[in-house]
């Protein structure tokens, strides 16, 4: 399996977006195309494995430079570091495990951006809903299901 058309895709994005192509920034991108919804710091040790070094700065730079040209999409969940995705230009949701911080997309159940409709804008002119669902996954409901509780003693 060769990577040299998504390689390619990815300058044609970056070119699009009026950016420069380089490879910290093809690096990241690859990084969120195996593992979406990664924290910054899990694009950092993914690009410092294809690269063999990349300062942390340098990453969390083209993390907020990838993202202002609207090619990633942050996401940052209460209580937990921010995350990032490719799946950009839809108004989709997520799904955030109270157990194990996992996240997963959730399409709008509502038609076309945005689904959802706030009764009163303030004046704003509204064109994105955001939206987070919190549960438990089901790695972490089995686990608590086959986990005995300790018994506590009177």
């Amino acid at each position: 399996m060769t990577t040299a058309p998504a390689a390619a895709s990815d300058e044609q994005l970056l070119r699009a977006g009026g950016l420069r192509v380089t490879g910290l920034r093809l690096a990241v991108l690859r990084a969120l195309d195996v593992r979406q919804h990664s924290t910054a710091d899990d694009v950092v040790r993914a690009v410092r494995a294809e690269l063999g070094s990349a300062s942390v700065q340098a990453v969390y730079d083209s993390l907020h430079t990838l993202t202002g040209a609207g090619l990633l999409r942050r996401m940052e969940p209460a209580g937990h570091p921010a995350r990032y995705e490719r799946r950009v230009g839809d108004n989709h949701h997520h799904v955030v495990c109270r157990g194990c911080g996992t996240v997963a997309d959730i399409d709008c159940a509502v038609g076309a951006a945005p689904c959802l409709l706030p009764g009163d804008t303030h004046g704003f002119s509204v064109d994105l809903a955001e939206v987070t669902f919190w549960g438990e996954c089901p790695d972490c409901a089995t686990t608590r299901l086959s986990t005995p509780r300790e018994r506590t003693s009177r």
